[in-house]
């Protein structure tokens, strides 16, 4: 009887070898490739619609080919010219660990069930706690990104500093806090007007003042002040929030101590970025992303709590049908930790690259994104004619093409765009549109910054 499900090994060769001969040709192309194909997006799309097939394909070059037609549209987020958002790039040593991680399909949130591949998960973990200094009660987990790592250091911090009736609690962000703080905190159950959004200063980091005064304000009105968030690298300009002075007042006022630090926290790996982030290492949480600052695949966060025991506090409920396997001990059971029972093995897409390539490799890839920012932020405030509001901090270049009407940037935008040489993002700040350009690529060296510089003050050129 033949069992399609369960391919012979000549089979699973063919399939492996076709997969691999397709990334291997998309990277080589990638300094080549368009920046962004958005035009034929939706034709595309229209051709993956129909119904479920009956009977399975069995020209495997022809399903790789409707896989690489599909990777061709849209924006190229794994190439050199992907400047918008927050970029990440998927290194191919990643890659490699999921296919194994997928190919094990071993399940690590109870260690019991595969030991060995959860201590890797744990050892990971540890690694990043001792790279913001954390003490040996530090813990946390892989999550799918720095959404659900906020979520669970909120539910957290509500766990330890509020009781169960919590509805008068109050959390503190800064008006350049990202927005999944905000969302966490309402599937948390506080309503909006609890998340109290504080003004920041003019390079955009939190008004102390104004957040001392809010928070007392507060407490005398008979709100309960219970989290506060640091920025350690915002999503629209990379302001990095006085991490030091948080924490002393967060002492003063038993506040929680969050720092999201999805974009830049990996930073710290250089001396620059640990100087920015001095006082991190007091923060009773921090959210990171792997898939931005150490360029993994999309899906890759972590939440790093200080003390441990909080977190598993916060998340961890009994079920009977797990009463055979081993209690936590030496390996943690991240099951106990996190929202999730089931998730794919996210610590060796972390684990591998890191044993490969060495964490020097990481930090010198990010002192060359420093270097590149500052390079082209440079290159821009010498061009006439261009408005740089402020001085980047980690690697967001924002600029505008000096006081023209927000129609006028929109264009000067599309224009950039179109070369698709490179693709950048805008934003919204204090009410005037900005443009954007972030530099966080593994793949983005010197002559696509270049590139970008020539291709940005030829477009300004065209507006007139």
């Amino acid at each position: 009887m033949a069992y399609p499900l369960e391919p012979d090994p000549d089979q699973l060769k063919e399939l492996g070898e076709s997969a691999v001969r397709l990334i291997a040709d998309f990277t080589r192309g990638l300094p080549d490739a368009p920046a962004s194909n958005m035009e034929p997006g939706l034709e595309v799309a229209a051709r993956y619609r129909g119904p479920v097939p009956e009977q399975g394909e069995s020209d495997v070059a022809r399903l790789m080919e409707e896989i690489a037609t599909a990777s061709a549209v849209g924006a190229d987020t794994a190439g050199p010219g992907y400047l918008a958002y927050i970029p990440g790039g998927g290194l191919y040593s990643a890659a490699i660990a999921d296919f194994l991680a997928c190919g094990f399909n071993r399940f690590v949130n109870v260690w019991e069930i595969a030991p060995a591949f959860a201590q890797i998960e744990a050892t990971v973990i540890r690694w990043l706690a001792d790279l913001f200094d954390l003490p040996e009660t530090a813990g946390g987990i892989l999550t799918s990104g720095g959404s659900m790592a906020n979520f669970s250091a909120i539910v957290t911090a509500r766990r330890t500093k509020l009781p169960e009736d919590f509805g008068a609690g109050t959390l503190y962000v800064s008006e350049q806090t990202h927005a999944s703080v905000a969302k966490s905190a309402v599937l948390a159950g506080f309503p909006r007007a609890n998340i109290r959004a504080v003004a920041t200063t003019l390079d955009l980091r939190i008004d102390l003042d104004a957040l001392t005064s809010l928070i007392r304000e507060d407490r005398r009105s008979g709100k309960r002040p219970f989290l506060l968030v640091a920025n350690a690298g915002t999503t629209n300009t990379g302001a990095v929030d006085p991490i030091s002075d948080l924490a002393a007042l967060a002492r003063t006022e038993d506040l929680w101590l969050h720092v999201d630090g999805a974009y830049g926290g990996f930073f710290q790996l250089t001396e620059r970025g640990r100087t920015k982030f001095d006082g991190i290492a007091a923060a009773d949480s921090i959210t990171l992303d792997p898939h931005k600052g150490m360029f993994l695949p999309y899906g890759t966060g972590c939440l790093l709590v200080r003390d441990r025991v909080r977190l598993r506090e916060a998340h961890h409920v009994q079920a009977e049908y797990l009463q055979d396997l081993a209690p936590e001990a030496e390996i943690p059971n991240f099951t106990e930790y996190s929202p999730e029972l089931s998730r794919d093995f996210r610590g060796l897409r972390v684990w591998l690259p890191i044993k490969l390539h060495g964490l020097g490799a990481f930090r010198d890839a990010l002192n060359e994104k420093l270097d590149l920012t500052r390079y082209l932020y440079e290159g821009l405030r010498d061009t006439p004619g261009f408005e740089l509001p402020w001085e980047p901090e980690l690697t967001v270049v924002a600029f505008r093409q000096g006081e023209r009407a927000e129609g006028d940037q929109r264009r000067l935008l599309e224009r950039i765009n179109a070369s698709k040489r490179v693709f950048l993002s805008s934003t919204t700040i204090a009410g005037r549109f900005i443009l954007r350009a972030c530099v966080v690529s593994h793949r983005t060296h010197r002559d696509r910054i270049e590139e970008a510089l020539g291709i940005i003050r030829a477009a300004a050129l065209a507006a007139g």
